[in-house]
């Protein structure tokens, strides 16, 4: 699992890092340019996502080893 979640991370770096190329900062709401700006924030989301649950996966680790 830890494999799947630090893979998903990086895809979703890529993609922020992409979609920050396609953004023209005259025009950010137009075209493109706000598909690209949705796509950064729903990246953002995913890492956020993704840390949260790596978190809560250590605290029951920690938690389960304290019931033994």
């Amino acid at each position: 699992m830890k494999i799947f979640t630090y893979v998903a991370m990086a895809i979703a770096a890529l993609l922020c890092i992409y979609n920050a190329t396609k953004l023209d900062f005259e025009n950010l709401l137009d075209g493109d340019s706000l598909i690209a700006l949705i796509s950064i924030v729903a990246s953002l989301c995913v890492i956020l996502i993704l840390l949260i649950f790596m978190t809560s996966k250590k605290i029951e680790e920690k938690v389960n080893n304290n019931k033994k």
